[in-house]
């Protein structure tokens, strides 16, 4: 799942490219590696948070490069379905890859922001166990910092009134409830309202355990389950901070749409897109 020329095409917005293969350690000027992940290079929605992001850490003076063809898979799909043989060979090849363009850098210098929760808990959570030590930021607490520190203000006020919804890998797994929330917060005109179901008693997407690649024939479907809640409270968009949450919030809400059980503004969008400037 290399993707190079998608993983790399978008982010002209102040990144470096490591070339060959990452095999170069990264410039000590720069402070994160952007992780950019399989669905963030070549989903359609995903690329739009891929890109947003690059030119929020441009905007903000942060100073990141990416791997470019030196990136793979997390492995957190192969570990999710149970094939940990598969997992294991793909993240030993990737904490190859990160030792390399890190080497010389002591822990505190390692920094990684990933903007898929799935690629956060991987890199961040799971790596250590096979020697992979890093220090791993989800990109919206990444953007919350640079908000709080005054680096990046949101500058377009957006009348809407928002739900959002917390990524399981981001939430429950994690526990980071707070940045995507304050985010939404600092936007002048967005009002927001919270399903019953959030943070630690958060209900998933229909995504979690693999079940992104997989058809639900029994019972109803956990994505449409969600949107209903979500629905319920009658927002005009419904934010998440993931790209499985988006692609199956999304689907349920088009389904919605088209039975006309959901009205035609309604939109699923991501926290990271907000307009900021320095």
């Amino acid at each position: 799942m290399g993707h190079a020329a998608q993983r790399t095409q978008r982010l002209d917005q102040g990144a470096r490219l490591r070339g060959e293969g990452g095999r170069r350690p990264l410039d000590y000027d720069i402070e994160y590696l952007f992780w950019v992940g399989c669905a963030g290079a070549v989903d359609d929605r995903a690329k739009k948070v891929t890109k947003a992001v690059a030119e929020l850490l441009n905007i903000a003076g942060v100073e990141f490069a990416v791997l470019g063809d030196g990136e793979s898979c997390s492995g957190d799909p192969a570990r999710r379905l149970g094939n940990e043989f598969v997992f294991q060979m793909q993240a030993q090849q990737n904490i190859e890859v990160l030792d390399g363009v890190f080497e010389g850098r002591v822990p505190g210098m390692r920094k990684i922001v990933a903007t898929c929760p799935h690629c956060f808990n991987s890199l961040g959570r799971e790596y250590p166990q096979l020697g992979g030590e890093y220090e791993v930021v989800h990109h919206t607490q990444l953007l919350g910092q640079l908000i709080e520190e005054g680096r990046l203000t949101p500058v377009t006020p957006i009348d809407r009134k928002v739900t959002y919804h917390d990524p399981c890998f981001l939430g429950r797994h994690n526990k980071v409830y707070t940045p995507p929330r304050e985010i939404l917060e600092s936007v002048q005109g967005l009002s927001t309202q919270e399903m019953h179901r959030c943070k630690d008693r958060g209900f998933c997407c229909g995504a979690g355990g693999a079940r992104m690649w997989m058809e639900e024939k029994i019972g109803k479907r956990i994505n449409m389950e969600r949107t209903e809640e979500a629905l319920e409270l009658d927002p005009d968009v419904i934010s998440t901070a993931c790209p499985f949450c988006i692609t199956m919030l999304s689907d349920a809400l088009t389904s919605k749409k088209q039975n006309g059980e959901a009205g035609s503004t309604s939109r699923c969008s991501t926290s990271a897109r907000s307009c900021c400037a320095r």
